[in-house]
C-alpha cells in the first residue's frame, strides 16, 4: 500500500540508489607511507617541501600522511632554519642557577607558566637552598610559599620526596642519567629531559610539551599523539645535538604565534612551508 503522504513504498535498503556512483578502491603499491588527500611527494626528493604538496587543514592527526622519509627530512631542515632564524636567542625560560634549581622548577612548572615559577622560587631557594634543606622542611611551610603555582599541596609532597631521594641516593647531587632521574618522586621523562639538556648538556631527548605536541602536528611533522611516540620521531627528524635546542624553538614559536587557539599564520613566517597555514 502507498505509504501516508501520498509517497510510494520504501526502497529497500540493498536497492542501489539512482545516480549513485560505485567507489572503486585503489590499492596501494608503494612502500613508503600511505598517500593522503595531497599530491605525492616523490621518494628520492631532497628540497624542502613546498606547503602546496604537504597536506591542508587543521587536524592532527594525518597532518604528515603521504611524505616520503627523504621528503619529511627536508621538511623538517626548512623548519630548523626558520625556526633558528626566527629565535636565534631560544633558551629555557624557567630561572636556574644549577641542576638542583632547575630540578625544582621544572616540577613546580607543571600546569602553570614560566613566570610564575620564576616569581616563587627565589623565595623557596632562599629557604631552603639545597636538598638537604628542603628534605627536612614542613610540607605546610612549602605548601604555603609554592601556593600560586597550583597544585601545592601534590607539589609540596613531591618536592620534599624528592630531596629525601636525592640526597639519601644520590649524596645530594642531582644524578646525570634518565635512568637515575626518572626514579625520583615526581620526576618523569619530560622533567629529566629538561633538567640533561639545559643544566647539564646532555642531549638524551626532545621536551615534548604542550607546545611541542601541537606545533609537530601543525608544522605536518608527526601523526603521533602520545608525547614518548612524537618524541621519538623528534629524535629520528633532527640530529641529536639539536634536541635539546629544538624543544624551544618550538616553545617559543607556540608562545609567540602559533597559539593553540588563534594561530597568527599572518604574522608567521613559516607560512609558505606549514601545512596547517590559514589560506
Amino acid at each position: 500500500m502507498p505509504r501516508k503522504g501520498g509517497r510510494g513504498p520504501r526502497q529497500p535498503l540493498s536497492q542501489k540508489r539512482p545516480g549513485a556512483t560505485r567507489r572503486i578502491p585503489v590499492a596501494v603499491t608503494s612502500k613508503g607511507p600511505r598517500p593522503g588527500a595531497a599530491s605525492r611527494i616523490p621518494r628520492k626528493s631532497t628540497k624542502a617541501v613546498p606547503a602546496a604538496a604537504l597536506p591542508t587543514g587543521r587536524k592532527r592527526k594525518g597532518a604528515a600522511k603521504g611524505l616520503a622519509p627523504a621528503a619529511l627530512a627536508a621538511h623538517a631542515g626548512s623548519l630548523w632554519d626558520g625556526l633558528a632564524a626566527l629565535y636565534p636567542d631560544a633558551h629555557c625560560e624557567l630561572d636556574y642557577r644549577d641542576a638542583w634549581q632547575l630540578l625544582v622548577a621544572t616540577i613546580l612548572s607543571a600546569q602553570c607558566t614560566d613566570k610564575r615559577v620564576n616569581m616563587v622560587t627565589p623565595a623557596l631557594f632562599g629557604r631552603w637552598p639545597g636538598p638537604i634543606q628542603l628534605a627536612a622542611a614542613p610540607q605546610e611551610d612549602v605548601e604555603e610559599v609554592i601556593r600560586t603555582t597550583g597544585f601545592f599541596r601534590n607539589k609540596a609532597r613531591n618536592l620534599i620526596a624528592m630531596a629525601n631521594a636525592v640526597v639519601d641516593r644520590h649524596g645530594g647531587e642531582v644524578p646525570s642519567s634518565m635512568g637515575d632521574l626518572v626514579l625520583l618522586p615526581g620526576v618523569g621523562r619530560k622533567t629529566a629531559n629538561v633538567v640533561l639538556g639545559n643544566a647539564l648538556g646532555i642531549n638524551e631527548g626532545v621536551v615534548v610539551d604542550t607546545h611541542v605536541q601541537r606545533l609537530a602536528a601543525r608544522l605536518g611533522l608527526t601523526t603521533e599523539t602520545d608525547p614518548e611516540k612524537i618524541e621519538r620521531v623528534l629524535m629520528g627528524l633532527f640530529p641529536r645535538d639539536r634536541w635539546t635546542l629544538l624543544s624551544h624553538l618550538l616553545i617559543w614559536h607556540g608562545r609567540r604565534v602559533c597559539d593553540a587557539r588563534r594561530p597568527r599564520c599572518h604574522e608567521c613566517t613559516l607560512v609558505a612551508i606549514c601545512p596547517s597555514a590559514a589560506p
